[in-house]
Order: structure tokens, then sequence, then C-alpha cells
């Protein structure tokens, strides 16, 4: 009998990522992530729920996570889910079920600080800002 783990979510971040390195030097993110349903009951009445989900997201995505996302960013999320298991500090067995990322797109714009990173137009050379602009007249062009 074949098994099938896959993940496909579409929602908002609930927190800014928290960006992490394990000893090995690799980074690990964990995204909040509240994701809406909305259905009729029974008798008719439209009703909503919201899903928080956790989401982890390894090394160089998970970077990139840290660098341009925040609380109240639109992401696609796809993954499998993982079950984590653990003792508590009181001896009691603990579990939670996660989303381990495999590909995070992002569907926002860049966070604010994150744009600054970025080249303006104004901050073109010449020649890149013609090449950048697909107006712009040049007599040279040869077609």
């Amino acid at each position: 009998m074949a098994t099938l783990n896959k993940v496909l979510l579409i929602g908002n971040l609930t927190r800014d990522p928290e960006l992490k390195y394990i000893p090995s030097g690799d980074a690990v993110a964990t995204l909040g992530l509240a994701v809406n349903r909305e259905y009729t009951s029974r008798d008719g009445e439209k009703k909503s729920e919201v899903l928080f989900i956790d989401v982890v997201v390894w090394r160089k995505q998970a970077e990139a996570c840290s660098q341009y996302l925040s609380k109240g960013s639109p992401v696609f999320v796809e993954g499998t889910l993982h079950m984590d298991n653990w003792e508590s500090q009181d001896g009691q067995k603990r579990s939670k079920l996660r989303v381990q990322a495999q590909r995070v797109q992002f569907l926002g714009s860049p966070r604010r600080d994150a744009q600054s990173a970025q080249p303006a137009q104004d901050q073109l050379s010449g020649a890149q800002a013609q090449q950048a602009d697909p107006d712009s007249k040049d007599d040279d062009i040869p077609f």
C-alpha cells in the first residue's frame, strides 16, 4: 500500500520568523502560519475558523524567510507533516504536529527594511535604466 505525506498551505504569518543556528551551523527558522477555513454548517450558516500551524524551514530558505518575511506576510508552504515528541520538565510525554517546509514561496511585497537592499530605478546607471525601462527611446536600436 502506497502512502503520501504532502501538505500545501496558503496563509499569513502570525509572528516574525524566529531564526536560529544549530551546532552544525545550519539555519532553522520557525514560522507561525494562520490558515482560514470557511464552510457552511448543516443548518446553512456560514462559518469561519482559523487554524494555527507551526512550520519549520531549514538552511538558506530559513535565512531568506527571516530576511524577507514578517508578521502578516502571505506565504505558500509546500512540505510534509512531522510529529515532534519530547518529555516535559514535569515528566509528561508531549507531542506536536508540525509542517517541515520543502518550499516557501513569498506571496506579498517584501518587508520595508528588505526593500532598501534592492536597487531603485533612480540608482541605476544610465545604460541599466534604459534596459530596465522598456518605453525608453534609443535611436541606435538596429531593428
